[in-house]
């Protein structure tokens, strides 16, 4: 629990450290730092090269800095995207001699004539990496709306060049804002600071940091893109001071130290106000109860998530079996993580990273792989909440259908495979509702969602938005989140409705997947902006005079033919009930299951005698 003073004193010394006096604080700036934007739903890079006006190739310009992104259009919500701006040495407004180590990036939105953002506005574009209060204290307009017109508003975003009393090797900083469950050790080790002998370095470069979570700004020393520390240069760095232990500063220097502690002050009571609600809620949301409690610290108790049949995992054993999480370790992304290989304890395995900010997801699977066990469903090994929210699974060896399907690095699947996989399927979606008191609701079926073993046996995975439903009390049970991925998702998820009908539709997209190996949307070869879903093609061609000769413009040409006509005829058929828009009218999974059986047991997969359209 913090205190009042405790935080002021925190206030006062973060103030000080910004704001030294023109002889005590900076004396020169440096060319390069790096922020670490949190990114959130609905952002993209574009977004972010704009807000911090990096001209000159847009968002090709953060990618040298982010070599794990891989795909520009496609990054995980919750991953920190690194930024380059300069780190300037600057004055405050109301005392110009007061300098301190800042990036002033100006304000790229449009400022209307008569008025214009409020600071809150500005500060919540960047992430935490700076605040209303900072800004007003840092900008010569007064508190309200940003004057129109000519006005400029620069963004301040706090950055470091390096310190020579502690280290002349490290000049290039990253500017991290702590979030939920962060702390500067845990962020020291993410970017390869883990000896006490360097967490005693990282320290000195964040006084006062240490054991802080869940708030503020630390500095971390990071390698540039070609993988290589930059050493300080010679004459740049700033001199830490704290309030009281100078008694030498010029009236400049206490003028602007004074205002920064008042503008800090006005934060520090705000997150005080914050924290105790926020503990509030805690306590009021914490209470066990057998759907919803979860005690991940004393697992034999628990009445919620069981995760006595899971391995609990330490940091060190997965940092390790990672190599540090390289790059060759990691085998895949999803919307709520990474995916990295490694052999844990004598068994291959596959272990998604997390960030603190994916509580909900973490536990959702948890909860879900700690209760259900079968055939068709990926194996929960493990988990680890130390630093990052760890969920470890089996190996699956050879990816997703997804990747099958499009060709990626996996040769095309046979009509018997594909059928096989559909049934697999079925029978791992047919256990979650009908087989589990209250029932799960997966809620993100889809090909990617659906992995491959050596055998080509389906399993389903990623249970991030799994939803526990009671049956007989739908209604009570049913989520205003919209969730799930755009293409499989029915009508009625759009109002936050969650059924059993919810992953029925979805598994109706991936029997068109099957069929004809195209992504749920399927883009416009003639125009980027013109698309159109799979369950309108199919219900096109199923309409159509002929259904069999529209279908066969639909049917995967990786094939070449090689299919019974009436089988591709009934999946589809199947399908299109499956995706049909009154939920009620779509079939049980356990339906599905026994005709996809019935079409395996009146044809023999292995013999049977094709006929091509």
């Amino acid at each position: 629990m913090f205190s009042l003073p405790a935080l002021l004193i925190g206030a006062c010394a973060f103030a000080a450290a910004a704001v030294a006096a023109s002889g005590d604080g900076c004396r020169a700036g440096c060319s390069l730092a790096l922020a670490a934007y949190y990114f959130s739903e609905g952002s993209n890079l574009t977004f972010i090269a704009t807000i911090f006006a990096i001209g000159g190739g847009g968002y090709q310009a953060l990618l040298p800095y982010n070599p794990a992104i891989t795909n520009p259009d496609y990054v995980v919500t919750g991953d920190r995207v690194l930024v380059p701006f300069p780190c300037s040495c600057l004055g405050l407004p109301a005392a110009p001699a007061s300098t301190f180590l800042a990036g002033a990036i100006p304000y790229p939105l449009p400022l209307p004539r008569g008025g214009g953002d409020t600071y809150d506005a500005v500060a919540a574009n960047y992430a935490d990496l700076t605040t209303a209060a900072w800004l007003e204290a840092t900008n010569a307009y007064p508190p309200g709306r940003i004057p129109g017109g000519d006005g400029r508003v620069n963004v301040t975003i706090n950055c470091s060049c390096g310190d020579e009393r502690v280290s002349p090797r490290y000049g290039l900083f990253l500017t991290y804002p702590l979030w939920d469950g962060e702390t500067l050790e845990s962020v020291a080790a993410q970017y390869g600071f883990s000896s006490p002998a360097e967490m005693e370095l990282i320290r000195r470069y964040n006084p006062g940091m240490g054991g802080v979570s869940g708030k503020g700004i630390v500095f971390i020393p990071v390698k540039d893109p070609n993988g290589s520390y930059h050493p300080l240069k010679s004459g740049v760095g700033i001199v830490l001071l704290f309030c009281g232990m100078r008694n030498s500063l010029s009236g400049g220097a206490i003028a602007g130290i004074v205002i920064a502690c008042i503008a800090i002050f006005i934060v520090a009571i705000w997150l005080i106000i914050m924290f105790y609600r926020w503990q509030k809620f805690r306590k009021a949301t914490s209470r066990p109860s057998p759907e919803e409690t979860s005690h991940l610290d004393d697992a034999s108790q628990a009445e919620g998530i069981k995760v006595e049949r899971s391995i609990e995992f330490s940091y060190e054993e997965i940092f390790n079996a990672t190599q540090g999480f390289s790059m060759e370790h990691k085998i895949g992304q999803g919307g709520f993580g990474s995916v990295y290989y490694a052999e844990l304890r004598g068994e291959k395995t596959a272990i998604k990273k997390m960030g603190m900010q994916a509580t909900q997801e973490f536990l959702a699977e948890l909860k879900v792989l700690t209760h259900v066990h079968h055939l068709n469903l990926v194996r929960l090994i493990g988990y680890c909440v130390e630093n990052c929210l760890f969920l470890v699974y089996e190996f699956i060896d050879n990816g997703n259908l997804s990747q099958h399907l499009q060709r990626t690095g996996y040769a095309p699947l046979s009509w018997a495979t594909r059928v096989q996989i559909a049934l697999d399927s079925a029978r791992g979606l047919e256990y979650l509702h009908e087989h589990v008191v209250p029932v799960y609701v997966h809620r993100d079926i889809k090909s990617a969602n659906i992995l491959l073993d050596k055998d080509f046996r389906a399993k389903v995975a990623d249970f991030g938005l799994a939803k526990l439903t009671e049956v007989g009390s739908m209604s009570q049970s049913l989520s205003t989140r919209v969730a799930g991925t755009f293409g499989y998702m029915p009508p009625e998820a759009r109002y936050g409705e969650v059924s059993p009908k919810v992953d029925v539709y979805a598994f109706g997209v991936v029997l068109y997947e099957l069929l004809s190996a195209k992504q749920a949307i399927v883009r416009s070869s003639e125009s980027v902006s013109e698309s159109k879903g799979l369950v309108f093609l199919f219900e096109e061609a199923l309409s159509a005079p002929n259904p069999t000769e529209a279908l066969d413009e639909l049917i995967d040409p990786s094939l070449q033919g090689d299919y019974p006509v009436d089988s591709a005829l009934k999946i589809a058929s199947l399908a299109k009930s499956c995706t049909h828009e009154e939920p009620g009218m779509r079939p049980t999974m356990r339906s599905v299951v026994v005709a996809l059986m019935a079409l395996t047991a009146n044809t023999d997969l292995r013999d049977m005698d094709y006929h091509p359209f």
